[in-house]
């Protein structure tokens, strides 16, 4: 074997009942390069992933690490050949501080047989401030935390592990701006050092500023292996997908409609005066860093967060949202950035999932008729041509683009008229975000009024008519499609 590899992989085969998930995978990572894994939900990647942290056994094939093979029966295993893994599902115990959620599994004694808090406490306040985290205490509990800050964690706890093959499974899905910035730094620093990376995303812009290399799968098979300046964004979206896109962003030019919501002077404990209109058939988005009240104004013009004061109208008619479903009652759908905590039921099958929210439309006398139901699920699954088994699949078992698109397909269902996508295509592969985006298309073309909340300022300037900018809870500006640029949205936003 070349030692100028520090993984390889030959010939890995991985099926479950009904799947294959993978097929005669074969391809090499250069020591110390990052290299980008990518390809389509379902293609295979995360299948792989945990067959290298030894979550999985696969079926054929061998894993090489410096030219010698290896085999993983326990995640245990993989740490002590030094594999660590920053998965894209935060898995940190909410009720532990910072420092123990670094130290987990790995604490630090004295004298033997005492933990050595004091010196547990030092490390984990040197490597969070290594990384420009002064503003996250060591001690807090991470339940306390946000996100992005529990994926600073994430990645701490990782680091600590001394790994030399650091995979990262979407790390920046989560993370603003400047977090981004921080986390390629620490890419780069570990780099330096000669760890080699693996790193999982769906955001092109990221791989080609980042990565030496990259392996393409799609559908459980191994596509492309090779160096990332020789491919184009047109070409590695093409592999992925196995088709050529016309066009990433496929937006329409459209008529703005008549005003159908005004939100007036907006005041809670997130929100600082602000005012914003929703027009029929015209996309708005809504920009913003993390916490700049950006879902928070979705929540309070829908009443599921209280406001202090202001008012909400609604085709010229003063309304007042006592909760959610007054709101749905009064035409409004919500997409969450938190679709699984929030936007589905994981353990309920698809057909469950599609009439959740209009349940009157399968109800009869007061009994839910399965018919009907299986009929109305029928119906979305064609339309949104959602890829699942089976009207009773589990909805957790589906890709997140299919999960989205579920989750849309239960707003249509209720016939919503003014619906909220906030981060509508996180964690979902390039030829799903086209698919949504074609959805969104499709709703506006209905007359729907569509408001997308977004951190991805490349998908609001290519999909938006208008572009409404969110700081520290207030609207801050706004730009047409002609005006806006990445330049002038970031100077607001910052």
């Amino acid at each position: 074997m070349n030692n100028v590899y520090a993984l390889e992989l030959k010939n890995i085969s991985k099926s479950f009942p009904g799947v294959k998930a993978l097929n005669d995978v074969t391809f090499s990572v250069k020591r110390g390069h990052v290299h980008a894994l990518v390809g389509e939900n379902g293609a295979g990647k995360s299948t792989l992933i945990k067959i290298l942290a030894g979550i999985y056994i696969s079926d054929e094939g061998k894993v090489f690490i410096d030219g010698e093979e290896v085999h993983f029966k326990a995640p245990i295993d993989a740490q002590k050949r030094g594999i660590g893994v920053v998965h894209q599902e935060i898995k940190l115990s909410e009720t532990l501080t910072v420092t123990e959620n670094i130290f987990l599994g790995n604490l630090l004694y004295k004298h033997g047989w005492i933990v050595d808090w004091e010196t547990m406490n030092k490390k984990a306040r040197a490597m969070l401030d290594s990384l420009h985290m002064e503003d996250v205490d060591e001690n807090a509990l991470v339940e306390t935390l946000p996100i992005a800050k529990k994926q600073v964690v994430e990645i701490c706890k990782t680091i600590n592990l001394d790994c030399r093959i650091l995979i990262m499974d979407e790390p920046s899905a989560t993370l603003t701006d400047k977090e981004l910035k921080i986390l390629f730094e620490i890419i780069a620093k570990l780099k330096a050092e000669g760890v080699t990376i693996i790193y999982i995303s769906h955001r092109m812009d990221e791989i080609f500023k980042i990565a030496d290399d990259v392996t393409v799968l799609r559908d459980g098979c191994h596509v492309h292996t090779g160096e990332l300046k020789d491919v184009t964004r047109e070409e590695l979206i093409a592999m992925m997908v196995g088709r050529s896109l016309s066009s990433e962003y496929p937006r329409e030019e459209r008529k703005r409609g008549r005003l159908v919501v005004e939100a007036k002077n907006l005041v809670n404990q997130r929100l600082n005066n602000v005012s914003l209109k929703i027009y029929r058939g015209e996309l708005l988005g809504i920009s913003g860093l993390v916490g700049a009240g950006r879902t928070e104004l979705a929540r309070a013009i829908m009443g599921i967060d209280p406001i202090d004061s202001g008012e909400v109208y609604i085709n010229g008619k003063l309304v007042n949202h006592k909760n959610f479903r007054s709101a749905i009652n009064n035409g409004f759908g919500l997409i969450p950035e938190d679709r699984r905590g929030q936007g589905i039921v994981g353990i309920a099958p698809v057909k469950e999932n599609i009439s959740l929210v209009n349940m009157s439309g399968i109800i009869k006398n007061g009994i839910v008729q399965p018919k009907i139901e299986e009929e109305v699920a029928k119906e979305y699954i064609r339309k949104l041509s959602i890829a699942t088994a089976s009207i009773d699949t589990e909805i957790q078992h589906l890709s997140g683009g299919n999960q989205q698109k579920t989750v849309i397909a239960k707003w249509l269902y209720q016939d919503s008229d003014i619906i909220f996508l906030d981060e509508p295509t996180r964690g979902i592969d390039v030829g799903a975000k086209a698919e949504i985006y074609k959805l969104i298309n499709h709703l506006l073309n209905l007359g729907k009024c569509v408001v997308i909340i977004s951190s991805e300022l490349p998908e609001l300037l290519g999909m938006c008519d208008r572009i409404a900018v969110m700081r520290d809870g207030k609207l801050v500006g706004e730009f047409s499609h002609k005006e806006a640029t990445q330049e002038k949205i970031l100077a607001l936003c910052v």
